[in-house]
């Protein structure tokens, strides 16, 4: 690490493009705190988790054999509350990614000012080569291992990359089983017959729609007919194309982990998402497809890269052509593509926002399991629309004011409420 403090140090993004998400991460949190004033401590504070703890998970498989599997849970920051984040079963899962994704969750919780902190979960696995019993075991081991450090008013986990509501299910048994009471609060994104919350599965594809809304609406663009590029139809990308879809927008490109589909006058999208395979994959039954690379440069109105990181960079942030990008994806857009796509007048929408919703409904999750008290799927949406438009104006105009751009305003909006609350404690 002691590169990436040197790094942090000289602060000097502009000189070379900064592809790691951890070192990304914490250039524009040191910015936001410089813009709002804070002293070099308070970004030594949050510059990286407060914990982060390493655990060894023995599984066994199915065939007998002994697998161990290597898990990671970070808590960010605990003083404006517990912390929450999901957990991503993934074979690329690394320790700086779970760091960085612990920091952005406590920017967007302070985005939509909820009473958290940041925290985010790994398994180094593929699941795609494993059993359901397999994965079983795996999440209750998970949970065994840091069940000191978790609770519902410590560390909430949620679903992530590859993990869903059965999985969520198993860990809030197998907490449950460990702590010998009942405790649905442990853990959000549940099935709706465990303490769920109705609209939990499509919240970050909502929040996502509503930003595309009110960008769209900030640029002038009516969304009947506008063209619009989705990259990714997993479970967020294939929600958000729907719901676009249904509001009568043109979807014209979405892609897989294979490929990507291309038609200038709108794809079929309930087709598509009636022959996609269980792991979002559909590009595979068209010969005529285009590639990534080729899909995020089309002519279009509004592009949601919904993916992977670092898919807009320096080398093609000059030949995007919509007027308003909205990240649905985690860290989709360098900060160098950032600042090109902000001086070519592109209205950029930061993944700390528009990927709030997700977050925010998990909240309403947490508030209905603590009262024993559930809404409807009408009032979680109303909510949620409430929550996330109020912090996209906040942001439109703190960027306008200050004279930054959206991701730079989104880190000053997000960090305040965790500084200020870590200055109250006495902390710094």
């Amino acid at each position: 690490m002691n590169q990436s403090k040197e790094t942090i140090t000289n602060n000097k993004p502009e000189e070379k493009e900064n592809l790691n998400v951890l070192l990304s991460t914490q250039v524009v949190i040191k910015e936001a705190l410089e813009n709002l004033g804070y002293p070099e401590k308070m970004f030594e504070l949050l510059k990286e988790p407060l914990r982060l703890l390493t655990v060894r998970i023995p599984i066994r498989m199915d065939n007998g054999d002994v697998k161990v599997f290597t898990g990671y849970r970070a808590q960010h920051n605990d003083a404006v509350g517990p912390t929450k984040g999901g957990v991503r079963f993934h074979p690329d899962v690394t320790e700086d990614e779970v760091k960085a994704l612990s920091i952005w969750m406590s920017i967007k919780a302070g985005i939509v000012d909820l009473p958290y902190g940041g925290g985010k979960g790994g398994i180094i696995c593929d699941p795609r080569e494993m059993s359901f019993r397999e994965l079983e075991r795996l999440s209750r081991g998970y949970v065994r291992s840091i069940s000191q450090l978790v609770g519902p008013t410590k560390d909430i986990p949620a679903p992530d990359v590859f993990t869903n509501s059965q999985i969520m299910a198993w860990m809030m048994d197998e907490y449950s089983r460990i702590r010998e009471f009942d405790s649905p609060g442990f853990i959000t994104g549940k099935p709706l017959v465990l303490g769920g919350s109705h609209g939990r599965e499509a919240a970050t594809a909502k929040g996502v729609a509503l930003m595309i809304r009110e960008a769209a609406l900030k640029k002038g663009i009516e969304l009947e007919g506008a063209r619009v590029v989705v990259q990714g139809f997993g479970n967020a990308g294939s929600f958000l194309a729907k719901f676009m879809y249904d509001a009568g927008a043109k979807i014209v490109g979405i892609s897989d982990a294979y490929g990507a589909l291309n038609d200038q006058n709108g794809l079929d999208i309930d087709y598509l998402l009636d022959k996609r395979d269980s792991f979002g994959t559909v590009t595979k039954l068209f010969k005529d497809t285009i590639t990534n690379k080729e899909l995020l440069e089309l002519d279009c109105d509004i592009l949601v890269p919904a993916a992977i990181e670092n898919q807009i960079t320096k080398e093609n942030a000059h030949n995007i052509k919509a007027s308003i990008v909205v990240e649905a994806a985690n860290g989709p857009t360098t900060l160098e593509a950032t600042k090109i796509l902000t001086d070519r007048g592109i209205l950029l929408v930061p993944d700390v926002l528009a990927s709030a919703g997700g977050v925010t409904v998990s909240y309403f999750e947490w508030v209905q399991n603590n009262q024993g008290y559930y809404w409807s799927e009408e009032e979680v949406w109303q909510k949620l629309e409430d929550v996330m438009v109020k912090a996209f104006n906040n942001i439109y105009n703190t960027a306008a004011t200050r004279k930054v751009d959206m991701r730079l305003a989104a880190y000053m909006v997000g960090v305040r409420k965790m500084a200020e609350a870590s200055r109250f404690r006495g902390w710094v």
